[in-house]
């Protein structure tokens, strides 16, 4: 059975909710893994045929624990994970272009393999206080989050991807 590995971090919850949305969706056709991006180490991204990445976006930027986690993985990955398939999921307040750029460019440096377009939830979290309330998103905003699930392990299990 193929691994899809979907790695996330989440400050309020969206982002956390997206990525278990993703899971739900994609573990009847494939062994789906839910890591944290803090807890995931090179093996694990190894021993997987297929990522989903999922993050909020900070400042306009990639938050800080998926960054580092990149930056923990990207040398000792580099040419030996290219060509697997990857899709991306953002929960912002108002963009989220930021984020998605950041994690395509490190995506292309490894050689990964962009098989769906990015979901993108955006929150309207405006003031300190919305920003930092935890998120709760709705059936409608988690929709596409189990629609790549779905789509990703669908193409890993058929050998699509």
């Amino acid at each position: 059975m193929t691994r899809l590995l979907i790695l996330y971090h989440s400050r309020t919850g969206g982002t956390a909710a997206m990525a278990e949305a993703a899971r739900e969706a994609a573990a009847a056709e494939t062994d789906t893994v839910l890591l944290k991006a803090e807890e995931a180490r090179p093996d694990d991204l190894l021993a997987a045929d297929g990522y989903v990445f999922a993050a909020p976006e900070t400042l306009a930027s990639l938050s800080g624990p998926m960054k580092d986690l990149f930056d923990r993985c990207y040398y000792p990955l580099l040419d030996r994970i290219q060509g697997r398939p990857f899709a991306l999921m953002v929960c912002a307040g108002t963009d989220g272009q930021g984020a998605i750029r950041q994690m395509r460019r490190i995506a292309t440096g490894w050689r990964l393999r962009e098989v769906a377009e990015p979901v993108l939830v955006i929150t309207g979290a405006q003031t300190p206080d919305a920003i930092l309330a935890p998120k709760h998103l709705t059936e409608a905003q988690l929709a596409p989050s189990r629609e790549l699930g779905a789509a990703m392990a669908a193409g890993l299990a058929l050998g699509i991807f």
